[in-house]
């Protein structure tokens, strides 16, 4: 019996290998033989993800036609991934990717590391601060208050506790957008909440249009629900959407979801202004394509002349039918990763659909957190809490863009002005080779591709402002030594091996 549980086509591995891009060797360098290259491009996607394991390769033959080289080179290839623990073969079973024994299975998404690795390795994995006491503690001792009534029923609440959907719902009223409780569904997290619409409304086949790039745990989320991704470019630096491409896609693709980020766009930052969210909800509409606003970002704004602007309004704020935008919140971003609670508003027929297939999935979402986010949100904690992550988030950055800029003066980046993330074009080398280098630096950042579709953004890594200080001037370092092992192919001087380093 075959061994492998997915395929790639030579097409496909052909294109997600040339993205990866190399820098020009320099004087009196030698490039590896064209085998070595290829045996290395193939590990390299293999330990990020981007071609899972048990996924099996192309023949040598059809391989070799969409390369453009010999049979010869693709053969001793696979042979020397054999020879490392990455290749498995079997006679008329042809030949699938692995890892080798001891090694962990790569992730196919941005989890966090473990907690006995956090001791010598920077995480800058996950766009994730730790939690803004003391408000989380009292959130909990609230709910906690709250709870012996819930505790005498069922506990089963598909929709959300009422209490909450009811609060939710006035916040949105309050912002200018008239919500009733019937339009909120409370979720686990946001990525529960774009699980169900996908599934609600985009099945195995379907396209969906996301922007490009855009945040990698969605794409995968989405990618593994059997949907087709259309990616749309963003606009140059931070300026938000590019309306002519939006149009164009939506126009002749005509996909079933649009998912995007207005708000602090992850990972770039940007914020969509409010002329490109009215003309987005049009061509939306007239294309008949359900639009997904994610506003998990929405309340970091980080500089004062933008509260004093003023926000643009809510993508929803420009439908007000209901009948195209779907809009997601979280707890997780603005507040703590560990509160698994997120929302959906959407028009009421939407939202009973929702509940009804989550009779099929997860149920409903934990009650004492629920309690904990009503608790903030009816205290004024919420508030406060906010604005302490604003400080955090707003002092990791300045730190983090001090560093970059005197340890890698050429690596690009627009610093935004919200948001937890900046997007960072990485002076002409590979992010892919920049992340597999920064595990032996002591750095771990997610590079480039794993936000774009079919091997997009090569040239780039994302990295959160979730540390700050030393440790923020000491990640630049590492990174730095990250790049020049790039540069010198992995040869050069042997790297320390990393201090270990407390936040």
């Amino acid at each position: 019996m075959a061994q492998w549980t997915s395929a790639v086509g030579a097409a496909q591995l052909a294109r997600l290998l040339n993205s990866q891009q190399e820098r020009p060797a320099g004087p009196g360098s030698r490039r590896p033989p064209a085998y070595r290259a290829l045996a290395d491009g193939i590990r390299l996607l293999v330990l990020e993800g981007r071609v899972p394991v048990a996924a099996r390769l192309p023949a040598e033959r059809e391989l070799a036609l969409s390369l453009s080289v010999s049979r010869t080179t693709v053969a001793a290839a696979y042979e020397a991934l054999r020879g490392e623990g990455f290749l498995e073969s079997r006679r008329g079973a042809g030949s699938w990717t692995a890892v080798p024994a001891g090694n962990p299975v790569p992730a196919r998404g941005l989890e966090p590391l473990p907690p006995e690795a956090l001791g010598s390795m920077i995480d800058l994995g996950c766009a994730s601060l730790p939690a803004p006491e003391p408000w989380l503690t009292r959130a909990v001792q609230g709910a906690l208050e709250e709870l012996p009534p819930y505790a005498h029923t069922h506990g089963d609440y598909p929709a959300g506790l009422p209490a909450l959907r009811a609060m939710i719902a006035e916040r949105y009223t309050a912002r200018g957008i008239p919500t009733m409780p019937e339009q909120i569904m409370v979720t686990t997290g946001a990525m529960g909440a774009i699980d169900a619409i996908c599934h609600l409304f985009a099945g195995r086949g379907e396209r969906i249009a996301v922007e490009s790039p855009s945040y990698a745990n969605i794409l995968q989320l989405m990618r593994e629900a059997g949907a087709r991704l259309v990616p749309v470019a963003m606009a140059e630096g931070l300026a938000g959407w590019d309306m002519d491409r939006w149009r164009q896609v939506l126009r002749e693709a005509a996909p079933r979801l649009a998912y995007v980020v207005a708000d602090f766009h992850n990972p770039t930052g940007a914020l969509a202004d409010e002329d490109q969210r009215r003309r987005l909800v049009d061509a939306a509409r007239a294309a008949g394509t359900v639009l997904v606003a994610d506003e998990t970002m929405s309340e970091l704004w980080l500089e004062e002349d933008v509260r004093a602007a003023g926000m643009p309004r809510r993508v929803c704020a420009f439908d007000p039918a209901g009948s195209t935008v779907i809009t997601v919140g979280s707890a997780s971003k603005a507040f703590w990763a560990g509160m698994r609670i997120g929302w959906v508003r959407a028009a009421p027929d939407i939202v009973r659909s929702l509940v009804a297939a989550r009779a099929y999935a997860d149920l409903g979402t934990p009650v004492l957190e629920q309690l904990a986010v009503n608790w903030l949100f009816s205290t004024g904690g919420w508030e406060q809490a906010v604005a302490l992550r604003r400080a955090q988030a707003r002092e990791n950055r300045d730190a983090l863009v001090t560093a970059l800029r005197r340890e890698l003066p050429d690596w690009e980046f627009s610093v935004p002005q919200g948001g937890l993330t900046l997007w960072v074009r990485a002076g002409g080398l590979s992010g892919s080779r920049l992340a597999e280098m920064g595990e032996r630096t002591g750095v771990r950042v997610p590079s480039g591709p794993r936000f774009g579709v079919d091997g997009a953004f090569e040239g780039y890594i994302r990295l959160p402002f979730t540390v700050g200080g030393a440790v923020a001037e000491e990640a630049a370092v590492r990174l730095a030594a990250a790049a020049r092992l790039v540069e010198t192919g992995g040869t050069g001087a042997a790297v320390e091996s990393p201090r270990t380093f407390v936040a």
